[in-house]
């Protein structure tokens, strides 16, 4: 549950889909609140790893505060009233869920490498593992889920455990 603009501990109960941590945080309409947004997540992400333990891998922590910047910057671009920013932690995902009171649902446009800009909701589906938009009275709602343990691949540098 979200209390504020302070985290609330989740009681995990070992399920890997369990939220460990939850925040929200309603941002300012000023030019600082995609900053205020990042700072906010960093946080997040730092007291899941020093009170709860979780690995937070240097690439899951930069994907957070990428998909974070650009929802924020889009909501900022769009939307004229308040925009709301939830992060959740589980064992598996960090969720973070933007909301804002412009009703449109994005479409990603489609690739087109001469065009300058606009490529913002093409990044975040292509970080994620889940992306859905939900439309809200008066606004919508983004959430955007990225894996928080990142499977090694085949040919990575690095050996298998025998």
């Amino acid at each position: 549950m979200l209390v504020g603009d302070r985290a609330e501990h989740g009681g995990c109960t070992g399920h890997p889909d369990d939220y460990v941590l939850r925040s929200g945080r309603t941002l300012n309409a000023d030019g600082g609140r995609i900053a205020d947004a990042r700072h906010h997540t960093a946080a997040f992400l730092d007291q899941a790893a020093q009170e709860h333990g979780l690995p937070v891998p240097a690439q899951t922590r930069d994907l957070t505060l990428l998909v974070v910047s650009e929802l924020v910057t889009n909501a900022r671009k769009y939307a004229p009233g308040p925009v709301r920013i939830e992060l959740r932690i589980s064992a598996r995902t960090v969720e973070v869920a933007v909301s804002d009171t412009h009703t449109a649902v994005p479409a990603a446009r489609p690739a087109d490498p001469r065009r300058i800009g606009q490529h913002g909701l093409e990044i975040v589906k292509a970080v994620t593992e889940e992306f859905t938009v939900e439309q809200e009275p008066g606004g919508k709602r983004i959430t955007a889920r990225i894996p928080l343990i990142q499977e090694q691949r085949a040919g990575d540098a690095g050996t298998a455990p025998s």
